[in-house]
């Protein structure tokens, strides 16, 4: 047997488990990954998805990019020919001087993303894009902009969660439009699988985790608001609101608590499709407390998402579950909450005026003005698969007069479309941290091998991307274990990166930290805003209100795209193992409703709206509620027999907040192929 190593290392991808990582090295390269057994949230095991995407594409150097490529034929030709860094970065540099002469740094987009979530990977570019004054594609927009910024109305932060220790004193956990046994295997096995406390989830579909509760609320989608309006109606009708707390500490309740008369278990049963004995169950257990809320990012995606959110929001503040041990809510914990100085690791002050930014779901109808967009900047994120309006953004893109870098790991859609391409490395091939959104932990990426050809990690492209442009702030080529010692140090965790990557991963404090235990918030009063004026400045309503979205006519159905159990986002699609596992593109649809209209399972069937039609395989279940059907996201449109994935069914209309994602609004026909 040859002399085998490990190096231990951390998953940083877009996902709440941040698992732990054994990197099996021979004397060939990386022979095998696997899971790290000491570590606290993985326990030795990878989730099905990076288990074989990692083992599988993520080993394979043909499968990836290795050397710059610039455009040589048609975009979208797949004509392409090798070039040396240097020349591939001259091309860059005198075509954006150029835009920027000409046209300004605005007519440049810079499209980025999760498709790395550690610090430096996902962070250090912006100084580039910062120093630049390129157009920002808001890349929350795309994401969970509308819970953001709803809970930023309500509570002064989202990004600031309870800590996942304090499960322990927790008597309930409500789980609301999160799918932890998707998208967060190992909470979901660990973390909620082996808790004390009661957990109720609240999801229109029967996911796994809501098999598994104590409680599963199944509403209609687009109906939360009224949902948590009818539970607050059980929680202020039967005495179990916290009116000490709600005195001391918020501002609006007595303008809210009127409209809550009207919103009874049976208006909410009506609204939502929900019994009605199970939202007063469900409103006295997390009532009586100590109880956790955790929020997903899949329920603010729809028309009325920033509501939703706020209205859900509500909860913790009228039983005054806050501010001890076993109560809070979480939607992220992001990097500021471990003291990491996140302005600093993006370039902030390098930018000289506030820079323009627009929605991603703008992007299609920007990129198909040569006025406003002459170049395009995509990193992080295959916007060619994961964006709405797919056909419109596609067309725009192959505009022969757009000039796009596209920076990636591997070929993608986005890449195809591209006239200069950088190859990137992956998380194994340099160092970083990482930072969990769920949990309060800081852990080490740590190299395990060498990028292949000339890839190059994130932050030393864009150090040479500023050298070629000539720009010559420090800030720009600061090394990137200067960035990381430096974020070590505001963790006050008194750890070298060298001692954190030999241990992995380490909690942030010895004990759990109780969110909001000074009882002060960072909103304008101090206080939890139920009625918010920085809402109302913003031309949003004042109060949060009870709605539900109407039901669809004319035999449409609402269509929901969750993540999928075999891809992370659009992120494993071109592994072969996972498309096996993948197969053909289906969606699920009600029995009662495949019965009305002659679908059988395993037959083909079309969804189509004014946006766009994709054939799909039937699957009848009654996972779904009537009038829904469900088809994941994650696929590659030109990996798929119609050259396109369930985005091109998404028109991209906006939820009420932040220009945000509505996707779970799309509403289709279905009729049999």
């Amino acid at each position: 047997m040859p002399e085998r190593s490990v190096v231990r290392t951390t998953c940083p991808r877009d996902c709440y488990d941040a698992c732990g990582i054994l990197v099996i090295r021979d004397p060939e390269g990386i022979h095998a990954v696997r899971g790290d057994p000491d570590h606290p949230i993985s326990r030795g095991k990878l989730c099905r998805k990076c288990t074989l995407g990692y083992n599988g594409v993520f080993l394979d150097p043909s499968a990836r990019l290795t050397e710059p490529l610039l455009r040589d034929g048609p975009k979208g030709s797949g004509g392409y020919r090798e070039a040396s860094w240097d020349e591939a970065l001259a091309v860059i540099a005198e075509r954006l001087t150029a835009i920027v002469e000409d046209s300004g740094p605005e007519a440049i987009l810079n499209t980025h993303y999760t498709g790395t979530f550690a610090l430096l990977g996902y962070g250090y570019g912006l100084r580039f894009v910062n120093r630049l004054g390129a157009t920002e594609v808001d890349p929350d927009s795309v994401c969970n902009l509308a819970g953001h910024l709803a809970l930023g109305y309500l509570w002064g932060a989202s990004e600031d969660g309870f800590d996942p220790r304090t499960a322990r004193d927790a008597k309930t956990i409500l789980v609301w439009g999160a799918n932890p046994s998707v998208s967060a295997p190992h909470q979901d096995e660990h973390w909620l699988g082996e808790t004390t406390a009661d957990v109720i989830v609240v999801d229109p579909i029967a996911t796994g985790t809501a098999k598994r509760a104590a409680l599963h609320l199944q509403p209609y989608p687009g109906s939360d608001s009224a949902l948590a309006f009818a539970m607050l109606h059980v929680i202020t009708a039967e005495g179990l609101a916290d009116r000490e707390f709600l005195a001391a500490h918020t501002v609006g309740w007595d303008e809210l608590e009127p409209t809550l008369a009207a919103c009874t278990p049976a208006w909410g049963e009506a609204q939502t499709g929900v019994p009605a004995a199970l939202i007063e169950e469900a409103a006295r257990r997390y009532a009586s407390g100590p109880s956790l809320l955790w929020l997903g990012q899949g329920m603010q995606r729809q028309p009325r998402g920033g509501n939703a959110m706020r209205s859900v929001g509500l909860l913790p503040a009228a039983t005054g579950n806050v501010g001890r041990p076993g109560t809070g809510f979480l939607y992220l914990n992001g990097s500021d909450n471990r003291g990491v100085d996140a302005g600093a690791i993006v370039g902030s002050s390098l930018a000289r005026s506030e820079r323009p930014s627009i929605s991603h779901m703008d992007l299609a109808g920007r990129l198909e003005d040569p006025a406003r967009s002459r170049a395009l900047l995509t990193w992080n994120i295959n916007v060619a698969a994961s964006n709405p309006q797919q056909r419109r953004l596609r067309a725009a893109m192959a505009r022969d007069d757009l000039f796009t870098v596209a920076i990636d790991v591997f070929p993608t859609d986005t890449t195809a479309l591209a006239d200069v391409i950088l190859p990137a490395a992956s998380f194994l091939e340099c160092d970083d941290l990482v930072l969990s959104y769920f949990d309060l932990s800081v852990s080490a990426q740590v190299k395990a091998g060498d990028p292949p050809g000339g890839a190059l990690p994130n932050p030393e492209i864009f150090r040479r991307l500023a050298a070629a442009m000539g720009y010559d702030e420090p800030e720009l080529y600061e090394p990137d274990r200067t960035v990381i010692d430096r974020a070590l140090s505001e963790t006050g965790l008194g750890l070298t990166f060298d001692e954190l990557a030999a241990v992995g991963t380490v909690p942030y404090g010895a004990e759990p930290v109780i969110q909001f235990a000074d009882g002060v918030f960072p909103t304008p009063s101090g206080k939890v805003e139920i009625a918010s004026a920085a809402a109302e400045a913003d031309g949003q309503p004042r109060l949060p209100y009870p709605h539900a979205d109407p039901r669809p006519e004319g035999g449409a159905l609402r269509l929901l795209t969750p993540a999928s159990r075999w891809s992370l986002n659009d992120m494993f699609a071109n592994d072969r193992k996972v498309a096996g596992r993948l197969g053909e593109a289906w969606v699920a649809i009600h029995p009662l409703d495949a019965a009305e209209r002659g679908v059988e399972d395993g037959k083909r069937v079309v969804l189509a709206n004014r946006e766009g039609t994709l054939e799909l395989v039937a699957r009848l279940s009654d996972e779904v509620p009537r009038g829904v059907v469900l088809s994941p996201k994650g696929r590659w449109p030109g990996r798929e027999p119609t050259g396109a994935n369930v985005n091109v069914l998404n028109d991209g209309a906006k939820a009420d907040m932040g220009e945000a994602t509505a996707v779970h609004g799309v509403e289709v026909q279905l009729t049999i192929a």
